[in-house]
């Protein structure tokens, strides 16, 4: 790389970090997830403002085609699979029995209803004009229902320590809901992601060698096979194996740093995936749910490894991947605002009705049932991963990109605005205990 190459890398970084962290500290000195401000920087940097007030600036700083946007889609890949592998270490069992029959309803209602409210209202809108250039029907319609159930784990449990209320009975029902939820969303969106990807972009991989033609019955059967083995492969063999390889004495990589062993089974799960055909952030979310359970058992060693992993993650490469996702935003050209808000206030009522309904069969009074649908509304980074990834992948355009990424940002601070003025001994009718668990600030 010529140094006048690395001095623009290095420049594009530089002001990607600093406008990232310190719009993402306002954001987070005012109680509001980081995460939002994050993308707000990128939205900054974009074609929104500085594309719109120094269009000349903004393609110097990011020029298309050369080695800096090289550099930045890698840094904005490997964000985005650290991200999904530190999602997936902190799903662990946070459901009592006393909270089960609750969990279980407001799961039962509040995913399956919106999954398929979203599938049912899509023929009633202009659909083709929000398909992106691989035009694929099904996968178009599985992200269309999958960004109508999708809730965030990371950003409603940082809302909720926040607010001192993490450990709570509210919150357990809260986050043990959307665990499960994001678990199975994550498996459909893979699916999608699957079935939509182009024979000519596949060099290599097992669908290339099976000889399924993109889009086919076949080839969607085979990734939503794939996808479910992968996912039950990790649950039940993952932990033991994990473990094996970590201990043997012939290991002299995790001996010597566990951290670096921990990378190399992310990136080693990530490659299986783009072998089989399935995309590489669930190989990632799947290396992080094995990880976590392997390591559940206090363990200095473990915990330093993840925690090291979790503070450089959080520090360059995940702020970087949110930023991205905001410089990708245009809301100046082919964005349309009546769409938007028609879109946000069907999300927000078909999720909202959804939570509450099963909320209150799951034997909650009224205004627990409503705090339950307010909080279950955030998407923050799943529905943003979710964009991203469905729009790198050609499923969605520009302007559908833009609605999903607001509508995560929107329904975030709405939660957090909501839950912020309730009171703490209201939320399900009991005091409120001390905080027991912190989450990632996203």
């Amino acid at each position: 790389m010529p140094a006048s190459d690395l001095a623009h890398v290095l420049v594009a970084l530089l002001v990607i970090l600093v406008t990232a962290h310190g719009i993402g500290g306002l954001f987070a000195r005012f109680r509001q997830p980081r995460v939002i401000g994050e993308i707000c920087g990128g939205l900054l940097l974009g074609p929104t403002v500085l594309g719109a007030l120094a269009p000349s600036a903004e393609k110097w700083l990011f020029p298309s085609g050369t080695t800096t946007s090289t550099v930045l889609g890698w840094s904005y890949q490997l964000g985005l699979l650290l991200l999904m592998y530190c999602s997936g270490i902190e799903v662990r069992s946070v459901i009592s029995r006393r909270e089960a029959r609750t969990v279980s309803m407001v799961l039962a209602f509040g995913t399956v209803l919106p999954f398929l409210a979203g599938m049912a209202v899509l023929p009633l809108i202009a659909e083709r004009d929000l398909y992106g250039p691989a035009g694929n029907h099904t996968s178009f319609l599985l992200v269309f229902a999958v960004a109508m159930a999708v809730t965030s784990i990371p950003v409603i449990s940082r809302i909720m320590f926040d607010l001192g209320i993490l450990g709570t009975p509210f919150s357990r029902i809260v986050i043990g809901t959307a665990v499960i939820e994001d678990v199975l969303l994550y498996v459909v969106l893979a699916v999608a992601l699957g079935a939509a990807a182009q024979s000519s972009t596949s060099v290599f991989g097992l669908p290339t060698l099976l000889g399924f033609e993109p889009g086919s019955a076949a080839d969607f059967g085979y990734h939503a096979g794939a996808t479910v083995l992968v996912l039950g492969l990790g649950l039940l063999l993952g932990r033991p194996l994990y473990q094996r390889a970590a201990n043997t004495p012939v290991n002299v990589i995790h001996r010597h740093s566990p951290a670096a062993f921990q990378l190399m089974f992310v990136l080693a799960s990530c490659l299986a995936c783009v072998y089989l055909g399935i995309q590489p952030f669930f190989g990632a979310f799947v290396a992080g749910i094995v990880v976590g359970s392997a390591t559940a058992e206090p363990n200095p060693i473990h915990e330093g490894a993840t925690v090291a992993i979790k503070d450089f993650a959080f520090a360059f490469f995940v702020p970087i991947y949110f930023a991205i996702v905001g410089l990708q935003l245009d809301l100046l050209h082919g964005f349309n605002p009546l769409f938007f808000v028609g879109y946000l206030v069907l999300a927000c009522l078909v999720k909202a009705v959804s939570v509450y309904a099963g909320a209150r069969v799951g034997g909650q009074p009224h205004f627990a049932s409503v705090n339950l649908a307010v909080a279950m509304n955030a998407r923050g980074g799943p529905g943003i991963v979710l964009a991203s990834v469905a729009f790198g992948a050609g499923i969605i355009n520009q302007s559908f990109y833009s609605v999903l990424v607001l509508l995560a940002i929107v329904t975030s601070l709405l939660a957090g605005t909501w839950l912020e003025r309730v009171p703490r001994d209201r939320l399900l009718g009991a005091p409120a205990a001390q905080p027991t668990d912190v989450l990632p600030a996203r």
